[in-house]
């Protein structure tokens, strides 16, 4: 039985009508770039996510970097982050020239662990910057208290955590700025790069208008230094159709999630949920010290499973030197024992249980 990750050819047959129907539109209209499924995708996921403004983008690492700038992070500025995370958080703070300053992570929930953050914060920190790694919401009540102490603004990296609450209210409605990822794996996937930024600063909106069309509030009038990070109006169509199915992707998720921990409870380390909270499952993600033989094992199988993260970030060969004795022993420890298992809406029972049998006889 081969079981891939995540199933796109799956859930494109099931929504084929429905998007057929949607792209073939976008094309007829012919507006390509900012066209009129942008604007309507960017209203309803304002509503989606009870926000005021939402600028669509090319991509979610585009989404951070224009919110820093929007922040105005520049050289000499700090960001505290994680480090156990996707590159593109880190790469948002260098290419404003600022600095990251690495967090450690609480080890149940693999979040950036709070006891630290005060202890972190210099006159030179001007954002913290949370992220909601694997769609599991961090604790963004205790985040905003931290940053509001110390006058410091909050950018969530939400990339992989559309639809996620903190006791009821979306990620990427706290802060003062909220970054997401379209990349076609994630819960909501666009058919190409694609990402979106949210706000509830009239200000902040304004910024990242122009940021986002090469600086440009009106064609051809140039206010600022801008970038071209516009969302092609054909990705948006797709993202609209897929919008409406996304609480029922999310509810799929959560419940292949808890089949899997039904099964797996005892042999491994699976994810934590909190009861008041909405953990959307963009991965499934367990612990174990042979976490590369269950690799093997379920490879044998012709099933997939990745490791999300191997390498953190301050590790990474791109800071060769400059973090040697920076000491994140849970990021440390969590990257030699996690395997993300296959996890998508339209996941099978028979699935699930294959996988678990196969994990089991690797291990027992």
């Amino acid at each position: 039985m081969s079981i891939p990750m995540v199933d796109l050819k799956l859930q494109y047959n099931n929504l084929k009508k429905e998007i057929d129907t949607a792209v073939i539109d976008s094309l007829e209209q012919a507006h390509y770039i900012l066209g009129p499924n942008v604007t309507a995708l960017e209203k309803e996921c304002a509503e989606f996510l009870k926000v005021k403004h939402a600028i669509a983008v090319a991509s979610g690492t585009d989404a951070l970097h224009l919110a820093l700038i929007a922040c105005g992070v520049g050289p000499g500025d700090e960001v505290i982050t994680p480090s156990f995370t996707f590159i593109a958080t880190v790469e948002a703070i260098l290419y404003c020239g600022a600095t990251p300053i690495f967090i450690d992570i609480d080890k149940d929930n693999y979040n950036m662990n709070l006891s630290q953050l005060e202890n972190l914060i210099s006159p030179q920190t001007k954002v913290i910057m949370p992220v909601h790694l694997y769609g599991n919401p961090a604790n963004m009540p205790k985040i905003l208290t931290v940053a509001n102490k110390h006058k410091l603004q909050v950018v969530e990296d939400c990339a992989q955590s559309i639809g996620a609450l903190w006791e009821g209210q979306a990620t990427g409605s706290f802060g003062d700025i909220g970054c997401f990822s379209f990349y076609p794996s994630k819960n909501l996937g666009a058919f190409g790069d694609a990402g979106l930024i949210t706000t509830n600063s009239d200000e902040l909106y304004k910024d990242l208008i122009a940021l986002r069309n090469h600086g440009s509030y009106t064609r051809y009038h140039h206010e600022k230094l801008g970038y071209n990070s516009r969302l092609d109006d054909i990705q948006a169509a797709v993202l609209r159709v897929k919008l409406n199915h996304l609480n029922d992707f999310n509810n799929n998720r959560a419940k292949n999630a808890a089949e899997y921990s039904k099964r797996l409870a005892d042999i491994v380390t699976v994810p934590s949920t909190e009861p008041n909270n909405k953990h959307i499952f963009h991965q499934y993600t367990i612990l174990h010290p042979e976490r590369d033989k269950i690799h093997q094992a379920l490879q044998q199988e012709g099933i997939s499973s990745a490791i999300y993260y191997p390498i953190p970030i301050h590790r990474q060969p791109l800071f060769k030197g400059q973090y040697d004795d920076l000491d994140l022993p849970v990021t440390e420890d969590i990257t030699k024992q996690c395997l993300s298992l296959p996890m998508y809406p339209e996941l099978t029972i028979s699935q699930i249980e294959k996988i678990c049998h196969v994990i089991r006889t690797a291990i027992t």
